[in-house]
């Protein structure tokens, strides 16, 4: 693999997928991807359920990716724009004797068509688990890329701290977070109190989680009108930087950000997280078996 770039910059698409119209999502994207790699960008990530939106009553929702043939066409197509892709996640069924289960998955394309590491979603959304599996007790996992070691989460994952300690602890420093966040995912009672509460809690959380793990987070949220309860907030985000760049509204865009990865240096040198959840002292138990590991 050739030296990883201390800078590089990183596209973000905040696409709107229409409900299960794979062609018109893929191309749609497409064109966004090619801009990215005209610009110069090393990396496009797309959101969650980018091809066939969150439909899971649809008839042809669980056998959307069965031919893996949008995951194919994603590898072409970094191949030949000369760009790393995380095309959201793909719902994929797995048959075990007479049980069916789904899976939502989430994958790293290098610039060179490879499909380099995937992750499971773990944390499950509360209206997924009528209908997904988690990805249960198998562990996080860093991936080696171009870019460097990249850890991958999804969505709901945002709001646990672990997984991201889980990730830095391997030496991640970019975490790619495909996401399916509205406005509207909250209780009756909940939503009353502050219909805004989940702009709140993106603006707030994925900055957070880039200083308290001296990481580059890129949030890759979907796009689409506001009035149906769309978040947008796509961003990247930087310790000692805040988000470096970010989506304006929720309707489908892009952004574009430059990771300096120099950054990522100074922040851990100040804040020295890293070193201190590597020490065999350290007095959270929860990461133990990562340290027995190093």
């Amino acid at each position: 693999m050739s030296e990883i770039p201390s800078k590089w910059k990183c596209a973000i698409i905040q696409l709107h997928p229409e409900p299960m119209q794979l062609e018109d999502n893929f191309n749609r994207a497409q064109d966004f991807i090619r801009k990215a790699a005209e610009a110069g960008a090393r990396l496009a990530v797309l959101p969650e359920y980018s091809l066939t939106s969150w439909v899971p009553d649809d008839p042809g929702f669980a056998d959307a990716h069965v031919d893996r043939k949008y995951l194919s066409k994603f590898c072409e197509l970094a191949k030949e724009c000369n760009i790393n892709i995380v095309p959201g996640t793909f719902v994929e069924k797995h048959v075990d004797g007479r049980e069916c289960m789904l899976y939502n998955v989430a994958y790293f394309i290098s610039n060179e068509g490879k499909i380099l590491g995937s992750y499971t979603k773990k944390n499950l959304w509360h209206t997924e688990r009528a209908h997904l599996e988690a990805g249960g007790n198998n562990p996080h996992t860093v991936i080696d890329t171009p870019l460097g070691k990249v850890g991958l989460l999804v969505c709901w994952d945002l709001a646990f701290p672990e997984a991201f300690r889980a990730l830095i602890m391997q030496g991640a420093k970019v975490i790619i977070i495909p996401s399916f966040w509205t406005l509207l995912d909250l209780t009756e009672p909940a939503f009353q109190r502050n219909p805004k509460s989940e702009a709140i809690y993106l603006g707030s959380t994925v900055i957070s989680r880039a200083f308290e793990n001296t990481s580059c987070i890129a949030f890759a949220n979907v796009g689409g009108p506001e009035d149906s309860g769309f978040a947008g907030l796509s961003q990247i985000a930087m310790p000692l930087m805040g988000d470096i760049a970010k989506a304006e509204g929720a309707h489908e865009q892009m952004v574009i950000g430059e990771v300096d990865m120099e950054i990522l240096r100074d922040a851990e040198e100040s804040y020295k997280v890293r070193e201190d959840i590597s020490r065999p002292d350290f007095h959270y138990p929860v990461y133990e078996d990562f340290i027995r590991k190093r």
